[in-house]
């Protein structure tokens, strides 16, 4: 059975086109790494817990704000390589979901591999809002095509 991961595209409009929410992970593996690199917030779902609710308890967890709003299915995604499958709500911002507020909840590993000493880390060091063009190059490969499918949701509904 494939892991199951849950996460919100959350985006919201500016200047007429849709913005997207992306987190950039913490670490040292990925400190130099930038395109292809962020994601959206999300995570494992917890044995028992349902999707949405998965979804909802790691953007918290990522970004430290509680997120709020009309959230709509946006799909399943397979992810390439180990066969993950996230599934995607989408949910336009509220106006005080900013950036420079985000807490992320933090993870200890050893750094340098094989030193013996544990460190701690944010599991995400930050946050940014990106057009579809922008996300399209800043998020991992395989989480692509949930641009597309949030393009034609936005498309489908009423333009802001």
């Amino acid at each position: 059975m494939p892991v199951r991961s849950a996460g919100l595209m959350i985006y919201r409009w500016s200047a007429g086109e849709p913005q997207i929410l992306l987190v950039h992970p913490g670490g040292p593996f990925w400190a130099r790494k930038d395109e292809a690199a962020w994601s959206i917030p999300k995570g494992l779902v917890d044995g028992g817990e349902d999707e949405f609710s998965a979804a909802l308890r790691e953007t918290q967890e990522e970004i430290g704000i509680v997120i709020q709003g009309a959230f709509s299915p946006l799909g399943e995604f397979r992810q390439p390589g180990g066969g993950k499958i996230i599934a995607v709500w989408s949910v336009k911002a509220d106006p005080s979901v900013t950036v420079d507020r985000i807490k992320s909840n933090e993870f200890e590993m050893e750094w340098p591999p094989g030193s013996g000493r544990r460190q701690t880390y944010p599991e995400v060091d930050r946050a940014a809002w990106f057009t579809i063009a922008q996300a399209a190059i800043k998020m991992h490969k395989g989480q692509r095509p949930m641009l597309t499918a949030l393009k034609a949701q936005l498309d489908a509904e009423e333009p802001e």
